[in-house]
């Protein structure tokens, strides 16, 4: 998952905003591209637009309208159950608690806080791959696994950013702070940076050995 789900190329799609409808298209996001996760969401409400509907779908056509978002059978199994759950047990009203969420399927931390920010604008911090990365790799926290790189933050960025943690995040690691290849001579953060300060040393030192 990227920036939320429900925005692509900086256009917010008609179905972003309810919360049923960001809680199914983030869990859709998992292991797969933006595009992708627009694409099967926009398919999926078309067609089915309530926890109701969700619930009483066949899995065979819910994997049919998901197939672009990868993993078919896994995702329609779990969007179903969490449909189902809402529909009959909370009253078709999707919890804004991080506790109630990840009790549903294939519902982790990353996806409960995209939930809270985007569909409730609850204070959260999502940790994706990218929030992950650079955090660590700037020196920002120092942490083996996401959440505790969210707990982590959690303590260093003011409250009222933690929403903008993730789309800032991302775009900058798509952009400057590249997973393989980061573009240090580009980054207007590179002074405070640990990476940046290795990368720095390391061609200092080739200049002296070359000198």
């Amino acid at each position: 998952m990227g920036v939320f789900p429900g925005t692509v190329e900086g256009k917010k799609a008609s179905w972003s905003v309810d919360p049923f409808h960001v809680l199914i298209s983030t869990v859709l996001s998992q292991r797969t591209r933006d595009q992708n996760t627009a694409q099967a969401s926009e398919r999926l409400f078309e067609k089915y637009d309530t926890p109701g509907q969700i619930a009483h779908a066949p899995v065979e056509r819910l994997k049919e309208l998901i197939r672009p978002a990868g993993f078919p059978g896994q995702k329609a199994k779990a969007i179903k159950e969490i449909s189902r759950r809402i529909h009959e047990e909370m009253g078709d009203v999707v919890p804004n608690t991080i506790d109630q969420l990840i009790a549903l399927p294939m519902v982790g931390r990353k996806t409960a806080n995209c939930v809270l920010s985007y569909a409730f604008h609850i204070p959260a911090i999502c940790v994706d791959t990218h929030v992950h990365r650079i955090s660590n790799r700037i020196g920002l926290v120092i942490s083996v696994d996401p959440e505790g790189t969210e707990m982590q933050l959690r303590k260093r960025v003011p409250r009222d950013l933690w929403i903008d943690v993730n789309s800032l995040m991302v775009r900058f690691g798509q952009t400057i702070c590249l997973p393989r290849k980061p573009r240090c001579d580009d980054c207007p953060i590179s002074s405070t940076c640990n990476y940046f300060r290795k990368v720095l040393l390391k061609r200092q030192g080739e200049k002296s050995s070359n000198g």
